[in-house]
Parts: structure tokens; sequence; C-alpha cells
């Protein structure tokens, strides 16, 4: 390190000097206060050695000077006789580092050199730690954040939420309600909804919310039971308490989701007569196993779905009314697919974009004659069927763009097979080419012109002129479909019929 060096008496001075370079550090000599003062502004020093007493000016006056300074500064040693330790240890309060007796002990001197050495050298690292601190949490921090991101991604590949999305005005609100159930695991949540809308995932959501959590996630299915089995299932049993059972007893579904979630699916399949019991679960926080006499303290979320309709059963009385509104203190009611179009075709682009990453294949996008056929269609099944049709597709076909005969062929022939209304105003028309397509198995055409002539003169209320201009045809045209009809149904007067039928009269 650089060491400036101050002291009137030269070979003190030289001794003192020679000493510290053979220590391997960087001396710089001055004899006076003066000079040492403008060398040390004009340099970058660790460690000041100076003598106190000195002819024009004292080392004292250095020191004061030295530390009026702004910024980091230099270590200050001064040199002192025996006689003057009380002023020492006084000019030690008042900032310098330590003080050595003339003469100058080597031993002394090489210790307190080390000590400041160190000293500085822990200062430059708290600097750069310092400068360099902003950097270093940045980085903590992308990586903290890295790690969530895939702890995230592992979760929801585990809990099934990597394929899930929410696009319509509907779900974006289910799910924000969803995420207010979940800071609350004390409410009871009713999720109502048809077959194949997700409401398990939804579930799902409202367990695992934005973070990784890894408290359990329980489902029982409560329409695949008896109502015993149901029970034990449910609340566990102990040792001994039905033929059959284990010998050490066994915990039920409660006792596994402690902490966590339990969710009964097709809650209104719950056997009247263990209603009350669900009831008294949710109110009180406890329950009692099968052929048990202690009581289990429980704490779990409880989520019920199903796809009845909970309120014409509580009308039917099989289905308990405070048990309907104990669990409608959270309620989500899912729409079919049908009644959020704005779904579809996200949801299609996105199960195809992963069924084919998964199976290797090419699809990237929808095109326009599929959108419409995807559209069109009433999805029973809701995005459960969706998402099966896409899967069948990437199954069966490579492509890189989804065309409409790459969907399911029954799904398209009870499209095209559907009756198609014909009803024709000012302002609107229903049949629309670029939505109408063609069954796999064919088409009666005759038939399909037929009706849409009868619907046509139905409108007119009988006028066949104005049906004809309805359609777009002629007279005479619309005069030869109706005989010819008649014609296939009394074939023997077919050329009878067909001939009269070539002027009309009216």
């Amino acid at each position: 390190m650089n060491i400036l060096l101050v002291d009137y008496a030269t070979d003190s001075r030289a001794g003192i000097a020679g000493f510290l370079r053979e220590m391997g550090h960087h001396v710089t000599e001055r004899g006076d206060v003066d000079e040492a003062y403008a060398t040390y502004t004009a340099g970058v020093f660790s460690m000041v050695l100076t003598d106190i007493r000195m002819p024009a000016k004292l080392g004292e006056d250095l020191l004061h000077r030295i530390t009026a300074l702004p910024g980091e500064k230099a270590d200050v040693v001064l040199f002192t006789n025996y006689d003057d330790r009380g002023s020492a240890v006084n000019i030690l309060r008042e900032g310098a580092y330590d003080y050595l007796l003339k003469p100058v002990n080597v031993i002394e001197l090489a210790a307190i050199t080390d000590r400041i050495a160190e000293h500085h050298s822990l200062l430059r690292e708290n600097k750069v730690l310092t400068e360099r601190f902003g950097e270093e949490v940045q980085a903590a921090t992308a990586e903290t954040q890295r790690e969530v991101a895939r702890l995230k991604k592992v979760l929801s590949q585990t809990a099934g939420l990597d394929t899930i999305g929410f696009f319509s005005a509907e779900m974006n609100q289910i799910m924000r309600l969803a995420k207010i159930f979940h800071e609350d695991r004390s409410i009871p949540v009713l999720i109502q909804g048809e077959t194949g809308t997700g409401k398990e995932i939804m579930s799902r959501m409202i367990h695992y919310g934005d973070m990784a959590t890894q408290e359990p996630f329980i489902d029982l299915n409560c329409a695949a039971l008896t109502a015993n089995l149901f029970e034990s299932e449910l609340f566990g049993y102990e040792p001994g308490s039905f033929t059959g059972g284990l010998t050490k007893g066994q915990k039920g579904k409660l006792d596994v989701a402690q902490g966590g979630t339990l969710l009964l699916d097709e809650v209104g399949e719950i056997p009247l007569e263990l209603q009350g019991k669900l009831l008294r679960v949710i109110q009180e926080k406890e329950f009692y196993r099968v052929g048990g006499l202690k009581k289990v303290k429980t704490d779990v979320r409880i989520i019920c779905a199903t796809n009845a309709d909970l309120e014409q059963r509580v009308e039917e009385g099989t289905f308990r009314r405070d048990l309907f509104f104990r669990l409608k203190v959270g309620h989500l009611i899912i729409p079919p697919l049908r009644e959020r179009t704005d779904d579809i075709i996200p949801l299609a682009q996105m199960f195809l974009k992963h069924f084919a990453k998964e199976k290797g294949k090419h699809f990237l996008r929808i095109s326009p004659s599929a959108v419409d056929l995807l559209l069109a269609y009433e999805w029973p099944g809701n995005v459960r069927e969706l998402r099966n049709a896409m899967e069948l597709a990437v199954l069966m076909y490579d492509d890189v763009e989804l065309k409409a005969m790459h969907v399911n062929l029954n799904m398209q022939q009870k499209v095209a097979s559907s009756p198609i209304p014909i009803v024709i105003s000012s302002d609107s028309l229903p049949i629309d080419p670029n939505r109408f397509f063609l069954p796999a198995t064919g088409i009666d055409l005759e038939d399909f012109i037929d009706r849409i002539v009868h619907q046509s003169l139905e409108m007119c209320h009988g006028n066949k002129t104005e049906a004809a201009k309805h359609l777009g045809i002629s007279r005479r045209s619309f005069y030869c479909r109706l005989e010819r009809k008649k014609a296939a149904k009394k074939p023997l007067q077919l050329q009878t019929d067909s001939v009269n039928a070539i002027v009309p009269t009216a």
C-alpha cells in the first residue's frame, strides 16, 4: 500500500522507510507538515506515519488537516516520545489510528502496518460491494423470479393447469372471484355448471391461486359411492367398526386433506341422511370417524361441484335447504361453452398448439373454414369436447393449418344435418355460404331445395308469384319445382302433370 512518512529527522526517516519498503510497501518521504500535506492531497495514501514534534508545525496539525478533508482518508499513526504519551492519547480521540513510541519498534510497526493494510482491504471490498449492490440484488431477484416461474410451471403441469385459458369477459370475472375465494380457506365454495365446463379445473385454481403450494388437493366423487362407502371414505373409520374393515382402521379424505382442499364432486348425489353430517363438518370444523367416539378437528377448505340443479332438488326434498345455502357462501356458475363463443377459438388454438407440441406435429393456426365450423357447433360436451376434438385432429392429421376436414367428421355431420332456419328478412340472411358445411355422408339436394320452396310459399301466404320473386327465380321455374314435388309423390301422373304445369293459368 502507499504510505506517506513524515519526519524531520533524516536518519530516523530513512531507517523506517527502508524497513517498510522491505515489507513490500511504497513509501513517500517528507520532512515537514506543509510539504507532506501537499503531497497527500495530490496522491492516494492508505497510511500516514508522522512525528508529533517537528520544528515548524506539529504532526497534530497534519492530522487535523487530513481529517477535515472529505471522502475516504488515510489512517494516521503518530510517533511520540515516552514523555508525550498523554498528548498522543488525546490525539487518538481526535481521529488518529494509533501511536508508536520512539525509538520505533519494528515489530510493533509491522503489526500496525498489517492491521491498516487489512483495514483498507476491507474498505475497498465494502466499496465494491456497495457499488455493485444494486446489480447483485437485481441478479439475485432475477434468479429468484426464474425459480418461482419454474416452480409455477411444474405446479401447473402437475395440477393440470398448464392448458387452461380464460379469454371471455364471463370467465375472467369468474377467475377474479376464484382468486378472492383462494384467500380465505374457511369459506365453502359451490361450483355449478354443465359437464365439461371445467368445474374441477376451477376448484384447483381456487386451491392453488397464483403461488405454488404443497398443501394437498383431494377430490371425492360422491356419485361413485354408496351411502356406507361414502361415509367411511369421507370420515374414515376406527378399528373394528364393521366387518371387512382394516384392523387398524383407516383415515378418511378429511384427514388426508388436512391443511388443504377437499373437492366433493357431484355433491348433489350425497345421500340425504349424510348431508347433515357434512353440514356439521362445514359449520363446526369437526367430525366423528365411523365407529369412533372422539371428535376430530379439521382444517380443510370445502369445495363442492355439481351439474345438477340444486335449487330444484331442494324443492323436491332430496337436498337439504340449510346445506345448500351454507355451500353457497362462495358461489360460481360456469356458463356452457355455447354461451361464451369468445372462448371457443382461443381455447381451440391453445389446445391445438399444446397437442401439436406434445405429438410432434406442425399445426400452428386454424383456417377460416375450421373457425366457422367450430363456431357453428353447439358443443354439448363443452370445453372437454373441444379439447378432445383438437387432440383427435392432431392425432389423425399433420399440417400447418387446421382445416374443416381435419375436425371430427361426426361433429361436422351434426352441424350440417341440423335443420337450417330459412327465415329471410330485409336485414338478415341466416343462410351464409361461408358458414355452410356439407356432411361427409352426402346430402339430398332435391329435398333441401323443396324445403326452401315450401318455406318461401308459407312466408308469402300461398302467393306463388311473390314466393318466386322472394327466391329470385321465374314464376315458371317456381311452378316446375312445385309440380316436380307433386310428381315425386304421384309417379303414375308424372307426364300429364308435368305437361299441364308448363303454362300456369294464374
